[in-house]
C-alpha cells in the first residue's frame, strides 16, 4: 500500500447542532490505526438553527485540530454537502461521517482494516453484517434498505450487504475523479453505480453498528427518499 499518512473526514451537517459537538468529540477521541493523521471538512448545508454558531465554537476552541469549516448559502442537499466536502479533502483517504449519533468513529478503525491490509480502494461499512450493536427501530426501513441494495447488486454485479450506508471509505483520488450529480439522498446508489464502473477497483464490505435515530430525534430521511433512490438505481446503471 502506498504512503497513508492522513484521513479526510467528511461531515455534513443541517440543523444538527444538538449532536454536532457530540459527535465531533466522539471523532477527535479516536486514535487511527498507524499513526494515521485526522483532517476533519465541516460542511454545514445551510442550517436554520445554530448549527454554525456551534461548529465555529468547536473550531476556535481547538486550534490545535485541522478542522477545515464550509457554508452552503442555500439548503442544497446532504449529497451537495458531500459534494463539497469530496473536492476539500487532502487526506489520501476519506470517509463520510454523519453529524448525528448513528454511527460510532470508533470502527473507524475496522474500516481502514482492509486499507492497511490488502490496498482496498473503497471500503462499505453494513449494518447488517457481522455482530455489532444495532439499535431495532423500523422494520421496512430495513426491507426498503435490503431491496435497493439487492437491485443494486444486480445491476452493478457486486455483492454488498449494504448499499445505503452513510460509512464509505474510499481513496480520495478515486472519488475526485467522479462527476457527482446527485445533490440529496440519492448519492449513495450513485456513487455506487460509478464506482462499480472502474476497472480493477478493489471494494470491501466491513461489519459495523448502528445507532439509529426515530423521527422525533431527528431523522430526515423518508419514503420519497427512498423512490429517488430507487429512480437513482436506475438512472445510473441503465442510463448511463
Amino acid at each position: 500500500m502506498e504512503d497513508f499518512q492522513k484521513l479526510s473526514i467528511i461531515i455534513p451537517a443541517y440543523n444538527e447542532a444538538t449532536t454536532i459537538r457530540l459527535i465531533l468529540d466522539r471523532i477527535i477521541q479516536v486514535v487511527l490505526v498507524n499513526d494515521i493523521q485526522k483532517e476533519l471538512i465541516l460542511v454545514n448545508d445551510c442550517s436554520t438553527d445554530n448549527t454554525e454558531e456551534v461548529l465555529l465554537a468547536y473550531q476556535q476552541e481547538r486550534p490545535q485540530l485541522n478542522i477545515q469549516y464550509f457554508k452552503h448559502d442555500i439548503n442544497q442537499g446532504k449529497g451537495a454537502a458531500i459534494h463539497t466536502g469530496i473536492k476539500k479533502a487532502t487526506g489520501e483517504y476519506l470517509v463520510i461521517q454523519d453529524a448525528d449519533l448513528e454511527y460510532d468513529p470508533e470502527e473507524y478503525n475496522q474500516l481502514l482494516k482492509p486499507v492497511i491490509r490488502a490496498s482496498a480502494d473503497v471500503v462499505f461499512g453494513s449494518r447488517f453484517l457481522g455482530g455489532e450493536p444495532h439499535r431495532i427501530l423500523f422494520y421496512w426501513h430495513s426491507i426498503g434498505n435490503k431491496m435497493l441494495t439487492r437491485l443494486s447488486n444486480m445491476l452493478t454485479n457486486l455483492n454488498l450487504t449494504d448499499m445505503e450506508t452513510c460509512y464509505k471509505l474510499c481513496k480520495t483520488s478515486i472519488i475526485q475523479a467522479i462527476e457527482l450529480k446527485e445533490n440529496r439522498f440519492g448519492f449513495e446508489p450513485e456513487i455506487t453505480a460509478k464506482l462499480a464502473r472502474i476497472r480493477n477497483i478493489r471494494i470491501y464490505e466491513v461489519g459495523i453498528s448502528y445507532y439509529g435515530r426515530t423521527y422525533q430525534e431527528g431523522k430526515k430521511i423518508g419514503w420519497k427518499d427512498g423512490f429517488r433512490a430507487l429512480y437513482c438505481i436506475l438512472k445510473y446503471n441503465l442510463f448511463r
